[in-house]
């Protein structure tokens, strides 16, 4: 567990580590850059770099923690990588279900994703999302809302391309933020807007993490004047548990 920078949550947890690039969103992928650094550190966890791996103690991490916290999973991995084997994302899944903490899940795997969607528990709690980068892989979108997943969202970071006619039908939040970093690659205002847009005529919540560039801090993150920091309601959906 890590307390996190990431404006759309509040703490991070690992139970698998390492990945590998699937699409253009990946070019630049910061976990994989982590991942080197914390090898070279000699983090244990990170022993065989990015490669994957499952932490069987990671799974009772969660349990410890008091209150109830909103939880990015696998900020340095992808959950649904075909390497991590079923009977361990179960496991995952068993720790989410039995605490109350909100616990944010996001994929480029969709494919894999919606193939294990039967045989997972989805509390209200699980909140699953996709990245979605660009219009090529709008596809992603189509295979979340087939899942049985209570809050679906998107992650459109890096957003690389513009996303014209989303189909938001079952979507509850929408993220956009722009690439950071050394080399980052052009975020076009117009693709922002847009999309702020659709989501406000679907009724979908939108929050804008950043513009990005290589001062992130600098370019910061305000639109139309103001941020925007919505999120589906935690106090709903506890209330459409119980």
């Amino acid at each position: 567990m890590a307390q996190s920078s990431i404006e759309w949550t509040e703490m991070t947890w690992n139970p698998t580590t390492g990945c590998d690039k699937l699409s253009a969103g990946c070019k630049h992928c910061y976990a994989e850059v982590m991942a080197k650094r914390l090898q070279a550190m000699g983090i244990e966890k990170y022993k065989d770099g990015f490669k994957i791996r499952t932490h069987e103690s990671a799974l009772h991490t969660p349990y410890t923690w008091k209150g109830q916290r909103v939880v990015f999973v696998n900020s340095m991995s992808d959950l649904f990588h075909k390497k991590v084997p079923l009977e361990f994302i179960q496991k995952v899944f068993k720790t989410m279900n039995e605490t109350q903490h909100v616990y944010q899940v996001l994929t480029k795997r969709a494919d894999l994703l919606l193939d294990y969607d039967k045989q997972l528990k989805w509390a209200h709690n699980i909140w699953m999302g996709v990245s979605v980068e660009n219009s090529k892989v709008m596809h992603r979108i189509d295979l979340l809302r087939q899942t049985a997943a209570k809050v679906k969202f998107l992650s459109c970071e890096p957003l690389i391309g513009p996303l014209p006619n989303i189909n938001l039908e079952g979507i509850d939040w929408v993220i956009v933020g722009g690439e950071s970093g050394r080399k980052p690659r052009r975020m076009d205002v117009d693709w922002v807007l847009d999309i702020q847009q659709q989501c406000e005529e679907a009724g979908v919540k939108f929050f804008f993490k950043q513009w990005g560039g290589t001062n992130k801090k600098k370019t910061g993150r305000e639109l139309n004047g103001r941020t925007y920091d919505e999120m589906p309601s935690i106090e709903q959906l506890e209330a459409v548990k119980l």
